[in-house]
């Protein structure tokens, strides 16, 4: 995934683009980068890796060190950015949020137009943010070559563009991801998620719609493309991504995450009789608080996460020391574990084998019985929209890969059936993925509950993952 965040005030702007972007640190985990503009000094960039510590350990330095008005950063789970360009356009830093599917389409058509090279980063990838760039530097105008980038992009791309002057944000074509803008009296914000500048004292103004383009200035925020009218949101920054104090298009992260587990628990009535209900932290645990408001199971923690030297995640070289290194995160409070019927809400099913080996791992602490509840639906489709995760095939999921067993060359014909929670292949792969992963038993929030608990039109919310509509 990743975040975003930018600053434009009439005094320096570095503490709040230094902050803000760390507020996005749950959006990713490889990269993050900092530019700020100061008239005397020109551009300052700055990027780390923050694979293994937290972006204000790195950045520290440059928060005491950097200058200037006019300021963005970005959380990357992938992408070494912003990065700096200079062009006909000017001189400008740019970041984006998204995915592009259609990437050495976009490469040919560039070198066809004059374009010499791009720089491959590891792996022999373009940087897509570079690339981006790119076709914007095609027209006249950024703004003109934002929404050309918007036009020719497959996937979605949302972004912000740093001149000397102020900071372009454009939210990606569909508005699968968002933007928001803040105000105080010195100047505009500009981020993914609105409560990151709460505590800098910007007041909300207001979310971009789909595909619009502003510009941000110490004075105003002006609207130089209007807003499409459809729109597809991500579910799953409701279900997952979202930090908790997080809202988008109005509903809170908390709130929606409440509403899924309580409709959870109303699938459940009189069929289990759990003593406790735990959720997986973090993004488990809202859902979980819900679910035992609406049945009366109290809430518990069975285990523990160890973040006081564990902060984020820490990826050894090798999978035996990575399984090894999840498990040492993971602490047991023995006594709300042991003789007790466990019911588990984790946010969703992804792989299977992190939540099948937390399982086993409760039933060893002495649990007598540990029910599943994932909050969303089964996940049968690799997400083509955002970087949900480097998978490089479907069958990484737990569900294709069992269906794929069941099934052989006919699976993609079954997707629908199995996406339909009153079919029989859809309990049958339950049932398969119960077994699998050892639960006492299992139910998926169903996809009608979910929508119903975001509480938006739902033909405003993209569910491809969960059923390949588009």
């Amino acid at each position: 995934m990743g975040g975003l965040f930018g600053a434009v005030s009439k005094n320096d702007c570095v503490f709040d683009v230094f902050f803000g972007t760390d507020y996005h640190s749950h959006l990713g985990t490889k990269r993050a980068g900092m530019v700020v503009y100061d008239e005397k000094k020109g551009f300052d960039r700055s990027i780390h890796n923050i694979e293994n510590s937290p972006f204000r350990t790195k950045f520290t330095d440059e928060m005491n060190k950097m200058v200037g008005n006019i300021g963005i950063g970005c959380i990357s789970d992938y992408e070494p950015q912003p990065i700096m360009v200079r062009s006909h356009l000017g001189t400008y830093a740019i970041t984006t949020v998204g995915r592009i599917n259609n990437s050495e389409e976009l490469i040919e058509l560039l070198y066809s137009k004059g374009h010499t090279h791009f720089f491959e980063m590891s792996g022999g990838e373009i940087n897509p943010t570079e690339l981006c760039a790119s076709i914007i530097n095609q027209k006249s105008t950024i703004t003109e070559g934002i929404a050309y980038a918007q036009e020719l992009i497959e996937g979605s791309m949302s972004m912000l563009v740093m001149t000397d002057k102020g900071i372009y944000a454009a939210r990606d074509r569909l508005g699968r991801t968002p933007l928001v803008i803040g105000r105080k009296d010195d100047g505009y914000c500009v981020a993914f998620e609105d409560f990151s500048f709460f505590n800098l004292g910007f007041e909300k103004e207001r979310e971009l719609g789909p595909g619009e383009v502003v510009y941000i200035t110490a004075d105003e925020v002006k609207t130089l493309k209007q807003p499409g009218r459809k729109m597809k949101i991500c579910t799953f920054l409701w279900v997952y991504y979202g930090y908790p104090c997080g809202t988008y298009e109005g509903e809170s992260v908390e709130a929606v995450r409440n509403r899924c587990g309580a409709m959870l628990a109303m699938r459940d009535k009189g069929d289990i009789e759990p003593d406790v209900v735990a959720g997986v932290p973090d993004s488990g645990t809202a859902h979980a608080i819900g679910y035992a408001n609406a049945s009366g199971v109290p809430f518990a923690r069975p285990f523990i996460k160890y973040t006081p030297t564990w902060p984020r995640s820490f990826m050894p070289p090798t999978q035996q020391k990575r399984k090894q290194i999840a498990k040492m995160k993971i602490l047991p409070v023995t006594e709300t574990i042991k003789d007790k019927s466990l019911l588990l809400i984790d946010d969703s099913i992804v792989r299977g084998t992190q939540l099948g080996e937390t399982t086993q791992f409760l039933y060893d602490n002495g649990a007598k019985e540990v029910h599943v509840r994932p909050a969303c639906p089964p996940i049968l489709f690799g997400c083509k929209y955002l970087n949900f995760s480097r998978s490089s095939s479907e069958l990484d999921l737990i569900t294709r890969r069992i269906i794929a067993e069941r099934e052989g060359d006919k699976a993609n014909e079954k997707l629908a059936e199995y996406a339909d929670p009153e079919s029989k292949l859809y309990a049958e792969l339950l049932e398969d993925i119960r077994k699998k992963l050892g639960f006492t038993s299992l139910k998926y929030n169903r996809l009608d509950d979910m929508l119903k608990a975001v509480g938006i039109d739902p033909e405003c919310l993209c569910t491809y993952c969960w059923n390949g509509k588009e």
